[in-house]
C-alpha cells in the first residue's frame, strides 16, 4: 500500500501523523487542520500491524473505515513517547 505521510506539530515538541492512500485526497473531516507533507508515496504493507514510526495503530482497519489512518491522542500522552520528525 502507498501512503502518503502528514504530520502536526502537537504540544511538548511531538507530532501526530496522518497517512492516507496516494491516490486520495485528505479526507474532509481531517482537513481542517493544518497538516504538513512529510513523505509521499512511501510503500508500507499492508499485514503489517502498525505504522510504528508515526504511532499509528491499526492503519489498515483506519483506512477502511475512514480513508485515512491517524496517530492516536493516547499513544501522544504515553511517557517516553516521542514522536519527533525524521
Amino acid at each position: 500500500m502507498r501512503l502518503d505521510i502528514y504530520r502536526r506539530p502537537e504540544q511538548g515538541g511531538r507530532y501526530s501523523y496522518l497517512a492516507v492512500p496516494a491516490t486520495r485526497r485528505i479526507p474532509e473531516e481531517a482537513n481542517a487542520i493544518d497538516w504538513e507533507t512529510m513523505r509521499l508515496g512511501v510503500d508500507f504493507q499492508e499485514t503489517e500491524d502498525a505504522l510504528t514510526e508515526y504511532l499509528i495503530e491499526k492503519h489498515t482497519e483506519q483506512i477502511s473505515a475512514k480513508g485515512y489512518a491517524i496517530t492516536s491522542v493516547k499513544r501522544l500522552a504515553e511517557p517516553g513517547r516521542l514522536s519527533s520528525p525524521r
